[in-house]
């Protein structure tokens, strides 16, 4: 495989750090559009001077914004701006990352990240996306979702957690193969409770928190619950390696 210049948005997040690291063992040089880069991937600003020479961009950046209007906002803004610079520095291939179920689930964020599939199939850049499932730190963040004093609500949703850097090594794949369009899910090797897994985590890092299992309503609490965010049924989806005891036994870390 020849070495690439690989632009990555989103490098400092939970799956780009190891973008990054994937991308540097195989031998590519890595290009970081972060804010401590200067980057803004809303605005363009200091994009331009990032991408001399860039071969692809692996976009995996994330917000915070959990409604409808925040998430398409975010995702709308980046693609946009990203596709438009792609364009101008001669960019021929843009591989995005995506969530497994958001086309099942009435959830803001994955309105976003619909919109953000949308963009790039709708438009002229050569592309591939890959739907992943949630990451093995969702236990983590799970816990921080609706906090009172030593309590963590966290929602009753089932999961199939894959590796961080399993899907990293699955992005990389992309950026070096070329333009694939969406190409197949990637899941763990397991379904989790996402409750039972922050409880588990709990209990391996010695947390003092008491984790309350939260049924959310509505139609999209219910498809969190009914599986429609795992690859159940389908049977052309990718099954990861390391499983979620695997990865707290070795500390959170595991590939």
């Amino acid at each position: 495989m020849s070495s690439m210049r690989i632009a990555v948005a989103g490098a400092t997040g939970t799956v780009g750090r190891h973008v990054v690291e994937v991308a540097r063992e195989r031998g590519h040089e890595v290009v970081g559009l972060t804010r401590s880069a200067g980057v803004d991937l809303t605005t363009g600003e200091g994009l331009a001077a990032r991408l001399e020479g860039v071969d692809v961009i692996v976009d995996v950046s994330s917000t915070r914004a959990q409604s409808r209007k925040g998430a398409e906002a975010f995702f709308g803004s980046v693609t946009r701006t990203l596709t438009a610079a792609e364009r101008v520095a001669g960019i021929g291939h843009h591989v995005a990352l995506s969530i497994i179920g958001i086309d099942r689930v009435p959830s803001g964020y994955y309105r976003g990240k619909q919109l953000q599939e949308r963009l790039l199939a709708e438009g002229d850049q050569p592309w591939s996306v890959l739907r992943a499932a949630q990451f093995h730190e969702f236990a983590e963040q799970a816990l921080g979702f609706v906090r009172v004093g030593p309590v963590s609500l966290v929602p009753v949703m089932r999961s199939q957690p894959v590796a961080a850097r399993e899907v990293a090594e699955s992005l990389v794949d992309l950026a070096a193969s070329g333009p694939a369009g969406r190409v197949a899910d990637l899941a763990g090797p397991e379904e989790h409770r996402v409750d039972r897994m922050a409880r588990e985590l709990c209990r391996a890092r010695g947390l003092r928190r008491s984790v309350v299992p939260l049924r959310l309503p509505g139609a999209a609490g219910r498809a969190m619950r009914d599986g429609s965010l795992t690859a159940a049924g389908d049977p052309t989806a990718v099954v990861g390696r390391t499983t979620f005891a695997e990865w707290l036994a070795a500390g959170g870390r595991a590939g």
